[in-house]
């Protein structure tokens, strides 16, 4: 039954609701607390934070990493748990490069009587082609499990929940609640995907995902950069670029200049906040597919530093280093390009297929 709280609401968009509005609908609920990873740890907006829905539906707290190590401490975790309780403890991550005990978790979430969800979006891939078991497979420990089915999947855009029986009712009623017009070509392209992902191939294909981001991290490491964590158990690879003496900002846009495609991101207790940042993410699945192994990534490795060497921040009118403007040194970005363009011409998309 819908509580009086939703019925005084339900003729609102969700845009209109004012925080007088949310915070009815919190305490009409009861426990609407959320207890997710911190976003500079490697959390994701969705996981709690106030300019998401679910920051305006749950009352918010953060647990983050070690500030030494960058690693998730899970006796902090539990402290944090003990102290907030909440409805919902969730796990997973969009850029953090380790591997993470669900069952440890899933501990702590009965400890406290919460729901444990898992975000698995980024990993999915590699839970499907079994490089990450026992502990690290998150649908045997979680309540909830929720995933991309592209990313790592590598299938279409789109979705997939999965939940334990005591949940599967309320799972269900997101269709029409907050889901409508299922595609029927994206459904099928999902079973194809789903396919794909019981084969011996893809098992092959989610161990070099592993084993490519590993060699992409020693290929930073071997020219001195800086990894949040100091390298990688899983697919993402993420750079501390204020070794460089520049921003995530800064990075992403000279890289792109260059024709190296990534995204800035946040690292542990981030000086330069969520906006400009201090890292860079990068994954292996995409030119896994391609075919790239541990010389190709290597030589990534080599570009990004030298197109991250060859830049330099601008100064304000202040005099002071600017977080957003640069100067890139003349003729990397030709040469970066270049060099990206023969290792790609190496491995081509569709084998066999000649554009006219």
């Amino acid at each position: 039954m819908e509580s009086p709280a939703l019925e005084r609401h339900s003729a609102k968009n969700v845009s209109e609701l004012s925080e007088q509005d949310w915070e009815s609908l919190r305490h009409e609920l009861g426990n609407q607390r959320m207890l997710g990873m911190s976003l500079d740890a490697g959390g994701h907006l969705t996981h709690g934070f106030r300019p998401n829905i679910s920051g305006k539906m749950f009352q918010q707290r953060s647990y983050g990493t070690d500030p030494e190590t960058g690693l998730l401490d899970y006796d902090r975790v539990r402290a944090a748990a003990r102290e907030f309780k909440p409805l919902v403890l969730i796990a997973g991550y969009s850029a953090y490069p380790r591997r993470v005990n669900f069952a440890k978790m899933r501990e702590i979430a009965d400890e406290v009587g919460a729901t444990l969800m898992v975000d698995m979006a980024h990993f999915a891939g590699l839970v499907a082609g079994k490089v990450f078991t026992g502990d690290e497979d998150p649908v045997p420990h979680a309540h909830v499990t929720t995933t991309t089915t592209h990313k790592s999947l590598r299938g279409p855009r789109g979705g997939l929940v999965l939940a334990t029986e005591e949940y599967a009712g309320a799972v269900d009623r997101g269709c029409p609640m907050v889901l409508g017009g299922p595609l029927s070509h994206v459904m099928a392209a999902k079973a194809v995907a789903l396919a794909e992902a019981r084969q011996p191939s893809f098992r092959d294909y989610a161990q070099k995902i592993a084993d490519n981001a590993k060699s992409l991290a020693e290929g930073f490491l071997s020219r001195g950069a800086r990894l949040v964590t100091g390298g990688t158990d899983n697919h993402i690879v993420l750079l501390d670029v204020t070794s460089f003496g520049l921003t995530g900002r800064q990075a992403e846009s000279a890289l792109l200049d260059s024709g190296v495609v990534t995204n800035r991101n946040s690292i542990p207790a981030d000086p330069n906040g969520a906006w400009y940042t201090s890292g860079i993410r990068f994954g292996t699945p995409a030119l896994t597919t391609r075919g790239f192994g541990h010389d190709e990534f290597d030589r990534v490795a080599e570009l990004v530093c030298d197109v991250l060497s060859s830049t330099s921040p601008n100064s304000t009118k202040a005099g002071t280093p600017s977080k957003a403007t640069y100067t890139l040194a003349d003729g990397v970005a030709d040469r970066t390009r270049a060099a990206s363009a023969e290792l790609l011409d190496k491995h081509p998309l569709y084998p066999g297929l000649e554009l006219s």
